[in-house]
């Protein structure tokens, strides 16, 4: 649909399932938990699969399905399932193509809580992770054996900054036959085009970039219907019913249903208008943070700055290539100790302490401090995590009155 067009004009035009009898220009909020039929045939054919309708909230909803098919028609993928957070769209899917002696291959440089799901929660139910170096194929490939299920890793870590080679990571992975899966939130989908350099599963906590400014937290999981499931043991049995939608059909049957990670309709409405606005919001976010990030790096009391939108930053040449230039809108800076950087969070009159990403609003944070508190000393220092960081969320607001406000904090 209106392929030529660009990102926001389609977000604005995307239509509904079904045509509004009123013909309201925003999506309905749809709150109903059930949905009635017109006879006991017809809901048995639900059931079984033949006749395609919404039956019951936790498994589907139409404010919820136009939230999906606006998120499909922007990333021009094969399917996308809503839920109701960025860490139920990286379990579901994670859940879905493994089971209990299976192995995944992740990057070593995770976020905080994905870093504790695979090695404290789902390494309970069996599976293991096995961390890599992903810029590094040889190292990969020593890790990869018949149990092995997928290569999972994030185009740009957070809140180190470090940007992923994507094709050298499709290459191994179709080398290998293994699913190459992305946590995709940092670049959304107006700026990575993900399916365009090999990668088979997005993940995206939609609370970010996608929600509008912190309106509402979901997630989704988007399937871009370009991996042969028959070479995925743990959804290969659904491949003979669904064929290409095997992926897709094992979570909704199954995994996103039965462990009811259901995205809420009143999420989806806010999410909805969310994506209408998320280009607009990207490009005043990322022009903020060139100043600031060139401001920072040229002051005296700045110690680092991580933002691979610099030229000067070692992932600049790959953000070039897989993000048109736009990085995300978060970076890291150092100052010279850890009581330093409290004394300038401490000053701060604009800039929030909050922890979350890509509000409307500016937000900062100390990883060291926060995110990473509950792991020790020597394994934030293997993830890079330094107590002299801080990460910095751009919003919206003037450059000009974040500069100030940040000067300020400094003096």
């Amino acid at each position: 649909m209106m392929s030529k067009t660009g990102f926001t004009t389609k977000a604005l035009n995307v239509p509904y399932p079904k045509e509004d009898p009123h013909n309201a220009l925003q999506m309905p909020l749809y709150e109903a938990v059930a949905f009635e039929f017109d006879s006991a045939e017809q809901i048995e054919a639900n059931f079984k699969g033949e006749y395609i309708a919404h039956v019951y909230s936790r498994s589907s909803s139409p404010t919820v399905e136009y939230f999906e098919q606006k998120l499909k028609a922007l990333t021009e993928c094969h399917g996308v399932i809503a839920v109701s957070s960025g860490m139920a769209a990286i379990s579901n899917s994670i859940l879905a193509i493994t089971r209990s002696g299976d192995n995944i291959i992740a990057g070593n440089r995770l976020f905080g809580h994905t870093l504790s799901l695979f090695q404290q929660t789902l390494s309970e139910f069996g599976l293991e992770t096995r961390f890599s170096d992903l810029r590094d194929a040889n190292e990969i490939e020593t890790l990869i054996d018949s149990n092995t299920r997928a290569i999972y890793f994030e185009t740009v870590t957070n809140p180190q900054l470090e940007v992923s080679d994507i094709e050298l990571l499709a290459s191994v992975a179709r080398k290998h036959k293994l699913l190459l899966i992305t946590d995709s939130t940092i670049t959304p989908p107006n700026v990575f085009r993900a399916a365009d350099f090999g990668v088979n599963i997005e993940v995206i906590s939609t609370t970010k970039y996608i929600s509008g400014g912190a309106t509402s937290f979901g997630g989704a999981i988007v399937d871009h219907g370009n991996f042969d499931w028959t070479n995925q043991p743990n959804v290969k049995s659904y491949t003979e019913k669904f064929g290409k939608n095997a992926f897709l059909a094992k979570i909704r049957k199954n995994i996103y249903r039965n462990t009811g990670g259901s995205m809420a309709p009143q999420t989806a409405r806010y999410q909805i208008q969310g994506l209408d606005i998320l280009e607009i919001r990207v490009e005043r976010c990322y022009k903020n943070c060139m100043v600031l990030s060139e401001f920072l790096s040229a002051h005296p009391k700045v110690k680092r700055v991580d933002y691979p939108g610099l030229p000067q930053d070692k992932g600049y040449k790959l953000a070039q290539k897989y993000f048109g230039g736009v990085p995300g809108t978060i970076m890291s800076f150092d100052l010279e100790s850890k009581e330093a950087c409290y004394s300038f969070m401490n000053k701060l009159k604009i800039i929030r302490r909050a922890t979350n990403l890509n509000d409307n609003k500016s937000l900062i944070i100390h990883p060291d401090s926060t995110i990473y508190a509950e792991f020790s000393e020597a394994e934030r220092a293997k993830v890079n995590i330094r107590n002299t960081m801080m990460r910095l969320s751009v919003g919206i607001e003037n450059a000009g009155d974040l500069i100030a406000d940040i000067e300020q904090a400094l003096d």
